[in-house]
């Protein structure tokens, strides 16, 4: 057996890769995908590094994903006939070089996760889910149509792949919670949408619920699969970087799939030899959506989830995390920091890089933040090679951004406000302005 699931609180219990369990029947803990390292150990690091760089330069179905190019490491067993891809990863980890020199950070880099075929990184998991669940069907699974709860864009890498792949799909989203853009995908990509009077917490209890019928496959990250495709988005940075560590990641945290994801492939690539030391996280969330930060402040002595509260950065608006406990182990081994921001700070963070060249979404903002904040009391050093994630494409929160420029939203005070100029159709009136912007 090359790849099973295992509990993560170590409590020995294992289950076949193909079984529909989200949770260890004898704890309750979530599962992780678990490969069988000696196997991995065969080949050698630098024939690991020889490998997947060739593969980025390639055609070939599957490799040329960013995921399957890393197929062995990711879901060896699958055929790849079962696969669907679209070609997702190899995004662009942009040397914010402008940014990074207004803030004393000239090594400042953001990976521009969505620009992926749906517009966020969680195409990099979905590919491995539809995958899989695709390969099951196969095999006889009777699996009627895959299921998650979202706050926007697991709902629409969900479609779009199930789109592909030809399996029924169902979201459950929190009714006027996401941006229009975030709306559409899934109901252009032919799922079913049910839009719920709750919140994210609210939608994922439901769906849950729902899924307890094996026959409706659960996709939401607390499900490991889709933890093996985002695991990936770590790995390609480094090798980006001619397979050298970065100082610092910073990454938005919501239900906390994705620090986990990112620690689980930095620590495969540590365990095979790719690398020989950890870079540090830092998890970046909204102040009116912020567990893990208050859990942080007490050394994660105590946990309690929170009502989360209206914020800008709607997709990590979630007040009960589902891998929270995951989350805190990865941040322990990578001597983490969990910082949070308030609208006002995410919103201007945001506006202040898209005036350097970014185009960034709000829970990209909450990162930059934290960046921001941890620059200025001295934890990010001058030196520093730091690697913002940034998570989905700012073209799905649109009305964020004309909301901020035309300076109504809630709670922020623009410092970088820039609404269109209504002029006369004269050229005299337009050469006016121009000389009075311009002198």
């Amino acid at each position: 057996m090359r790849s099973w699931l295992e509990c993560i609180r170590g409590c020995g219990k294992r289950y076949p890769i193909d079984q529909i369990i989200y949770r260890c029947e004898t704890c309750g803990a979530l599962l992780d995908v678990q490969h069988d390292v000696k196997i991995l150990k065969r080949r050698s690091a630098a024939s690991w590094k020889k490998l997947f760089d060739e593969r980025t330069r390639t055609n070939v179905w599957p490799y040329a994903s960013g995921v399957w190019g890393k197929k062995e490491w990711v879901a060896p067993g699958l055929k790849n006939e079962n696969i669907v891809s679209m070609y997702e990863g190899h995004t662009n980890c942009f040397w914010a070089e402008r940014l990074g020199k207004q803030l004393g950070v000239p090594d400042l880099w953001v990976k521009l996760c969505g620009n992926s075929h749906t517009g966020s990184f969680k195409d990099l998991g979905m590919t491995v889910l539809v995958s899989v669940v695709k390969q099951m069907i196969a095999e006889g699974k009777p699996i009627r149509a895959v299921a998650c709860a979202s706050t926007g864009d697991t709902s629409a890498a969900l479609a779009a792949y199930g789109a592909a792949a030809g399996i029924p799909t169902i979201v459950f989203l929190p009714r006027g919670k996401v941006s229009t853009a975030q709306l559409v995908q899934p109901i252009a990509n032919g799922a079913t949408v049910l839009s719920l009077d709750t919140d994210f917490d609210g939608c994922m209890r439901i769906v849950q619920e729902i899924t307890a019928d094996n026959t409706i496959y659960l996709a939401n990250s607390m499900n490991s699969l889709r933890m093996e495709g985002q695991k990936t988005v770590g790995i390609e940075i480094i090798q980006q970087f001619d397979w050298e560590i970065p100082d610092w990641f910073i990454i938005p945290a919501g239900n906390l799939g994705n620090v986990s994801a990112l620690g689980k492939g930095l620590l495969l690539m540590r365990e095979l030899g790719l690398i020989k030391k950890l870079p540090r996280i830092i998890c970046a969330q909204a102040a009116n959506a912020n567990p893990l930060y208050l859990s942080f402040q007490n050394n994660y002595k105590s946990y309690t989830a929170v009502q989360a509260q209206k914020t800008l950065a709607s997709a990590i608006q979630i007040g009960a995390p589902v891998s929270y406990e995951r989350a805190v182990k990865v941040l322990k081994e990578f001597d983490g920091i969990v910082e949070q921001a308030t609208e006002n700070e995410l919103a201007n963070a945001a506006a202040q890089a898209d005036r350097a060249g970014l185009f960034t979404c709000p829970q990209t903002g909450v990162a930059l933040a934290a960046l921001f904040k941890l620059k200025e009391r001295g934890v990010i050093k001058k030196k520093d090679r730091v690697v913002v994630i940034s998570t989905a494409h700012g073209l799905k929160f649109s009305q964020f951004k004309v909301d901020y420029h035309e300076k109504t939203l809630a709670d922020v005070v623009p410092a970088f406000p820039n609404s269109p100029i209504y002029l006369p159709a004269t050229t005299d009136a337009v050469r006016r302005k121009l000389d009075e912007i311009l002198k």
